[in-house]
């Protein structure tokens, strides 16, 4: 439940390149052949969905339309078993982060031809995902993933003998909202991801700051440029058809911090504002309708944002963001100051940020600012930690005198 207030008010994945296996009844020295029953091998990819809770594979999808026409009736969730092992590109010598089965719930054809094995998978569950956090880098990086099939029991071809393969080859990791932002790297060195939509004309922006956990660990040459649109669905709620349409087709941009925004936010300020900047040049963007909005460690970055550059942003909505601190990260002179109209977001049940010490604080000094508070995180019946609120900013769900938090945004102009 939200608990809307007006301004006097109270209240992971990198992935191993083979994952082969031996049928069994089949030696494995034995050349395959189709001839024989038996292919000389079959790609495979893995499949990926962004949950609220981070991505997770979903899917594996097998090359096998190449093999001839294979009987459904033949395909079972028997037929294959699925073993999947993750480990840390900057942490190998931890082990495996999980070394596990993945239960096939489901297997299909596509209309390909191709096998499509559905995996056990939403939020909680243990071994699906492809990002890990490790504890010693405060960081969410992309694991190292081998996916390991196993055959079971043979296929029956409509035409030819019946089909065994002899080896699976892994490929990479498809996640179509994820892929449909591009890769870009500003002229200041400032990696992002940028989802233009299909629209032409003059369109607005939306910029997207993201938490502590997703920005780079570069003393380990780590630097993704992708961990922040899998660990969350932030930056690609607003990607979104709904969010599309509200917005009138709007540019997305994710700019990935080369640590986190909080450790320099005056030293990063200039390098988002270098990046929107870009966007700019490149895209036909509307300079009256450029947004800003972030979770947590970027909760605080949207805010500082509009203390530096406070003519740059139609509107803000900082979520679980951090103001506090000795001395304050941003002074009360400052958030007293802010002109942009802007839209807090948290949760009460907050361990990790002081909801009361942060989002209540700024939103009692920050102009004509709104704010929506919850009682928890929750979604769909899956109880989620108190920080996660920015959940409910990537579903549009907060909502003021029946204005929901998008249509808010996309109705400001600068």
């Amino acid at each position: 439940m939200s608990l809307p207030i007006s301004r006097r008010g109270v209240l992971t994945a990198g992935l191993g390149i083979t994952a082969g296996v031996v049928v069994p009844g089949l030696p494995a020295h034995a050349s395959a052949t189709r001839s024989s029953g038996r292919s000389a091998g079959t790609g495979f990819l893995l499949g990926a969905e962004t949950l609220d809770g981070g991505e997770q594979v979903t899917t594996i999808t097998l090359d096998t339309a190449r093999l001839g026409p294979i009987a459904p009736d033949s395909l079972s969730r028997e037929t294959f078993t699925v073993h999947a092992r993750a480990t840390s590109p900057i942490t190998p010598e931890a082990g495996a982060l999980y070394d596990l089965d993945r239960p096939v719930t489901a297997a299909r054809l596509d209309r390909r031809g191709n096998i499509v094995l559905e995996l056990e998978h939403g939020e909680g569950q243990a071994g699906a995902g492809t990002l890990g956090y490790i504890a010693s880098r405060g960081r969410n990086v992309r694991l190292d993933l081998v996916y390991t099939l196993t055959q079971r029991a043979p296929l029956t071809r409509r035409h030819g003998k019946p089909l065994l393969i002899s080896r699976f080859v892994q490929g990479g990791l498809v996640n179509p909202e994820v892929d449909a932002f591009g890769y870009h790297e500003s002229a200041a060195g400032l990696k992002y991801r940028l989802y233009s939509p299909p629209r032409r004309g003059r369109r607005p922006l939306v910029v997207w700051l993201h938490g502590g956990g997703e920005g780079a660990s570069l003393p380990d040459g780590y630097y993704d440029n992708e961990t922040t649109l899998r660990a969350n669905r932030g930056a690609l709620g607003f990607a979104t058809g709904p969010a599309q349409q509200i917005f009138g087709g709007a540019h997305v941009v994710a700019p990935q911090s080369t640590s986190y925004w909080m450790e320099d936010g005056p030293r990063f300020a200039p390098l988002i504002r270098q990046v929107v900047r870009e966007v700019c040049a490149r895209r036909d963007i509307d300079p009256d309708r450029i947004y800003v909005a972030g979770c947590s460690n970027g909760g605080y970055m949207s805010l500082k944002m509009t203390t530096v550059y406070p003519r740059l942003f139609a509107a803000s909505v900082p979520v679980c963001g951090v103001v506090a601190g000795t001395p304050p990260l941003v002074p009360d002179a400052d958030l007293r100051a802010i002109t942009t109209p802007t839209w807090l977001i948290a949760s009460l049940d907050d361990t990790t940020v002081d909801p009361v010490a942060n989002t209540m604080h700024a939103h009692d000094l920050v102009p004509h600012s709104r704010a929506t508070l919850y009682e928890h995180v929750e979604r769909d019946g899956y109880r989620f930690p108190g920080h996660w609120s920015w959940i409910y900013l990537a579903r549009n769900d907060p909502s003021i005198d029946g204005t929901h938090v998008w249509q808010w945004m996309a109705g400001r102009r600068r």
